[in-house]
């Protein structure tokens, strides 16, 4: 992997993470479209994702900060008997509530290697239907949004969600698992099914792919280790970086897309990248040649 491939795998990570047209999807795409496959593509795929990371933390470190805080005054007050379900205040809550989230993809976790192995084959059938399975949540989910505003009902907040809430939104999240399904496109849906407000929905999703992409991101790289992998450590370093500033500005984006409802553009970008890359896979079958071996 050069360091022109890094840089560019580097601004599709961090660009892709944050804006609903899955990351893993478009990496999955750029590798095959290179030849970048196998451990080499798992481990710059980890890489990447940890750079975001640090473009989320940016983002939101008051709010990171201050759930942070009461996580240790939440543990405190269970130890000491004075924890209450009912007397949550609104960053405690959100903390439960993404905990929840969280637990459905111990189910999603036993099918790992499945998700895995379709990420890093030479196949791209699966992600160009997973790119229109992504149009159509992001279309239930701006359609759903746009129903509880007219109803005239008070909308959720990440703050005062219920344990259903979080449960739905931690479905939509392991689906997303899939290369071609985005996961902040799926969490943001789901929140919005859920009838939350769009704004809080965006803040929700990306503080709660913290955890997730930390620990997937370990969970790969523990069983990576058991393999001899060789992988220059300059261009995964100049991709992790490349992808933290990317993601900044790309959640700069969608903060500004979601409070001027333009959200559903991403809706019809993955609608027509689905039917491209499926119309690809499709002719890879028939003929037998690979596109990178055109290219």
């Amino acid at each position: 992997m050069t360091i022109l491939e890094a840089v560019i795998m580097g601004i599709i990570q961090g660009a892709t993470e944050f804006l609903p047209v899955s990351s893993s999807g478009h990496l999955s795409i750029f590798q095959h479209i290179t030849g970048i496959s196998g451990d080499t593509a798992v481990m710059t795929t980890i890489t990447l994702h940890i750079g975001t990371l640090f473009a989320v933390v940016i983002a939101f470190y008051k709010k990171i900060a201050a759930l942070i805080r009461e996580f240790f005054l939440m543990i405190r007050d269970i130890f000491t008997g004075k924890f209450k379900w009912s007397t949550m205040n609104g960053d405690r809550r959100m903390i439960i509530m993404i905990v929840i989230s969280i637990l459905p993809l111990f189910i999603f976790y036993v099918f790992r290697h499945y998700f895995a192995a379709v990420s890093s084959d030479n196949d791209i059938i699966a992600e160009g239907i997973c790119f229109l399975y992504t149009s159509a949540i992001l279309i239930i989910g701006a359609r759903c949004s746009k129903k509880y505003e007219l109803s005239g009902r008070s909308l959720k907040t990440s703050q005062n969600l219920t344990a259903i809430d979080a449960l739905i939104i931690g479905f939509f999240q392991g689906v997303a698992l899939l290369p071609g399904v985005s996961r902040s496109g799926s969490t943001i849906s789901g929140a919005q099914i859920c009838g939350m407000k769009r704004e809080d929905s965006v803040e929700y999703s990306f503080i709660l792919g913290i955890p997730v992409i930390l620990a997937g991101a370990l969970s790969e790289f523990m069983e990576l280790g058991a393999n001899d992998v060789k992988v220059d450590v300059l261009p995964l370093v100049v991709g992790a970086v490349v992808a933290a500033v990317a993601g900044y500005f790309a959640i700069i984006l969608i903060r500004w897309l979601m409070k001027s409802d333009r959200f559903g553009i991403f809706a019809v970008y993955t609608l027509i990248l689905g039917i491209v890359v499926l119309g690809v896979g499709i002719y890879e079958h028939v003929t037998g040649t690979l596109i990178s071996d055109i290219i």
